[in-house]
């Protein structure tokens, strides 16, 4: 390659004299400018995402099961027809040219903070939280109820914490890496537990420490479709100031056990473990010693107890956050992080029937939208990102807001309050701070908000890049009990378009 000196005085695209010199002697060797060009780009890229590798110390998830839609959320169609544009509008934001949904205003406000994804994509438009939370490269229905089937792939916030911990100096965490609230995602519905949340192969020692919320719903949410009958007092609609969250009974003090009797037990509890060293090697029992250990430490401090006492903020700080189950939820989790919690998940599911909380709109879409689903969303994400970017938590807290799949471009106009059904050809997420870019949009969907247009963006890649920003190499392998070695992220990669 011939390079020619000169002066470095640089052009407006960022390429000096001496570069673009040297790139007009690369066609007699066969490379034009558009490949220099291109190459440029691949290195910058290259750079930003080696830049940002470790960036984010904790990840908090915000997951709104069952589905927001992309047109009355992060992609409105305000040139559309209005079978696909609907009865809500679109809203400017604080970055020039970029339009959210109506509902949406004060999230509006801090879109100059966040980068959303127009261009989500997969092929299950299912229910599938364990398709969009793990690297499983394929999802069927028949495995959704049932979350300790073999199939199931470990869940992203499980895979975080068994990996820090193989890389930490063996001390139990002061507060447990994988946190979930409110409650055991599906426990509170009519159907049963759902899977998603759960570390499958590595053993239940990695399930996330789930929390408990002791409190009630406040106001009724509207009906899920007409053949609903009975009011639903749904707590992520609203609850009051008593509403706590406590740990799940296993991580409790009994009342009747003092700290110095706790001390005896364990005391004996370790003449035990001498008399049994043979089993060592034993899987189960590792996974055991892990799931006591982790026991001791709840029990016997209180840190983690203290982080969920969201009492102990101001009544100012707990009402911008909303007094709903999803915004006490969300202010736990910011409590979580300061507290040295890893990954905390904050997940919106269905209470009572069957998506009585969630965005599962086959029906009565725009009621539920209106008057109860984004009003309370607005105000707890816009909280939650102001809070950690006034707190100087942003930049090293990743905050991703995915959910299971989009709605249907068009709207069915039959069901009470029309409804839109299951989409995942095109959807959107929303993702801040811990290395991710602020102000930006990745990716468009076309006209009516059916299909990609460009840049498509699988969950596989969400959890690359997820995994990237905490510090942990996406290709790393796990080795499942056919002694087969799979990669933590699935086939997904790191998207540079996505980090700041």
């Amino acid at each position: 390659m011939l390079r020619i000196l000169g002066s470095r005085k640089t052009l407006c695209d960022g390429l000096t004299r001496r570069d673009l010199l040297q790139v007009g002697g690369m066609g007699m060797f066969g490379l034009g400018l558009c490949d220099a060009l291109r190459l440029q780009a691949a290195q910058t890229e290259i750079a930003t995402s080696a830049a940002k590798f470790g960036k984010a110390k904790a990840c908090i998830l915000l997951f709104p099961f069952g589905s927001p839609p992309q047109h009355e959320t992060f992609d409105p169609k305000p040139d559309a027809p209005i079978e696909v544009q609907g009865e809500m509008r679109a809203i400017p934001t604080s970055v020039p040219g970029l339009q959210i949904g109506e509902g949406l205003p004060q999230v509006a406000q801090i879109m100059d903070r966040v980068t959303v994804v127009r261009s989500m994509t997969h092929p299950y438009p299912v229910h599938g939280v364990a398709y969009a939370l793990t690297g499983m490269p394929t999802y069927t229905p028949a495995i959704e109820a049932n979350p300790r089937a073999p199939e199931h792939w470990p869940f992203l916030g499980s895979l975080v914490d068994y990996l820090d911990e193989r890389s930490a100096d063996g001390a139990p965490p002061k507060v447990p890496r994988n946190m979930g609230l409110p409650w055991q995602f599906g426990s509170k519905s009519s159907l049963p537990n759902l899977a998603g949340p759960y570390a499958a192969f590595l053993g239940q020692a990695y399930d996330p420490v789930w929390t408990e919320f002791d409190g009630k719903g406040t106001k009724v949410v509207p009906k899920l479709s007409d053949g609903q009958t009975n009011d639903v007092y749904d707590p992520f609609a609203g609850i009051t100031l008593e509403g706590k969250f406590k740990l799940c009974s296993s991580g409790e003090l009994p009342a009747d056990v003092s700290l110095a009797q706790l001390g005896l037990r364990r005391s004996l509890l370790a003449q035990f473990d001498q008399a049994r060293s043979w089993l060592a090697d034993d899987a189960r029992v590792e996974a055991f010693d892990k799931q006591r250990q982790m026991a001791w430490s709840l029990i016997a401090t209180s840190r983690t107890r203290e982080a969920l006492d969201i009492a102990r903020e101001s009544a100012a700080v707990r009402e911008r956050y909303g007094m709903t189950l999803f915004g006490q939820a969300s202010l736990a989790a910011r409590r979580l992080v300061e507290a040295g919690s890893r990954f905390v998940s904050v997940f919106w599911d269905p209470f009572e029937p069957f998506g009585g909380s969630c965005w599962d709109t086959h029906a009565n879409h725009f009621p539920r939208l209106k008057q109860y689903l984004l009003p309370v969303f607005d105000q707890t994400y816009s909280a939650l990102i102001r809070d950690l970017d006034e707190r100087g938590l942003l930049d090293e807290t990743l905050v991703v807001c995915v959910s299971e799949h989009g709605r249907t471009p068009k709207i069915d106009s039959k069901p009470m309050g029309a409804g839109r059904h299951h989409w995942s050809r095109v959807y959107s997420a929303i993702f801040a701070g811990g290395g991710v870019a602020r102000g930006k949009v990745v990716g468009h969907s076309d006209a009516h908000g059916g299909d990609v247009k460009d840049t498509p963006v699988s969950p596989k890649d969400v959890l690359a890049t997820t995994f990237h920003l905490l510090g942990i190499d996406p290709h790393t392998m796990v080795t499942d009990p056919q002694g087969r070695p799979l990669p933590i992220a699935g086939d997904g990669e790191v998207r540079s378009e996505l980090l700041g």
